[in-house]
């Protein structure tokens, strides 16, 4: 029996001793043999159905998250610019400032204009320029003062002089330091110098505000008139039948004041009934 007897030829049947196994043979391609199917276990399937859980929570999450998110500016939005939590209340205006010309219940009326407005929506800029309308008023701040109130800070116009108007008889008017009209009267205020000047010249007119707006309080309250027929001929009265100041021009104010101090203040000059500082460094007193 040669080496080859009895060996089955390949592709046929196997053996008949043992049990009997049939093999399937599947073609891939040009590749033809044993292939073993693809074989899903029920952990992969469960860990897959975890993944795709956990995805729909995360997107649940963020749909819950945008939709707080909305309803949190929403309420915020109709608390700060709708509701009346923050609205303005006129009795929470506070007015400072207002000096003795400015009618301070012409400043809470058109601060109650805008009662009821939450303060975020005041707009406090155009607010500012009506208070500036009110006769009197030189400067205006207004800041909120949460949560119902304003605080309306004002300059106000002070009147330094009184000028006689033009038609005799008629009173006075009173001008602050920039010449800006701020009231009548019949007579001057008590404080205030009366200025005699030509009608119409604003040049002099201003010469003689000028040398107000820099007189030491104490000084300005001894001044009870003021003449001058130009710019460079200023001329002050002091009160109760005090000496005459001849002043000259508004320039070198401040010395020509402490010129006045020292000469009033000497034995020789004190008695003096006109103290001339036109020229500040050669004074003269008669």
């Amino acid at each position: 029996m040669s080496a080859g007897a009895g060996r089955a030829p390949v592709g046929d049947a196997v053996p008949a001793t043992g049990p009997t196994r049939t093999v399937t043979t599947y073609t891939v391609g040009r590749f033809s043999g044993p292939v073993r199917p693809a074989v899903v276990s029920t952990t992969s399937r469960e860990r897959f159905a975890e993944r795709a859980r956990a995805r729909r929570n995360v997107a649940r999450r963020q749909v819950l998250g945008v939709t707080a998110a909305v309803l949190v500016a929403g309420a915020l939005a109709w608390l700060l610019l709708l509701s009346p939590v923050l609205a303005l209340d006129p009795a929470e205006v506070e007015v400072t400032g207002a000096g003795t010309v400015v009618a301070v219940d012409q400043v809470h009326a058109v601060v109650t204009e805008r009662a009821g407005t939450p303060l975020p929506r005041l707009d406090t800029v155009e607010l500012r320029d009506r208070v500036l309308d009110v006769p009197g008023v030189r400067e205006a701040r207004v800041v909120r003062q949460w949560p119902n109130g304003l605080a309306v800070q004002l300059v106000s116009r002070e009147p330094v002089a009184a000028v006689p108007e033009q038609a005799p008889g008629t009173g006075l008017v009173l001008l602050d330091e920039q010449g800006v009209q701020v009231g009548r009267a019949d007579v001057a205020p008590g404080g205030l110098p009366v200025v005699d000047v030509p009608v119409g010249d604003e040049r002099t007119l201003s010469a003689v505000l000028r040398v107000l707006e820099q007189l030491p309080v104490d000084l300005l309250a001894q001044v009870e008139s003021v003449a001058a027929r130009t710019q460079d001929t200023v001329t002050m009265q002091l009160r109760d039948g005090g000496p005459r100041v001849d002043w000259g021009s508004a320039d070198e104010t401040p010395l020509k004041v402490a010129v006045l101090a020292a000469l009033r203040a000497a034995p020789a000059a004190g008695g003096a009934s006109v103290y001339d500082v036109s020229a500040p460094r050669l004074p003269i007193t008669r």
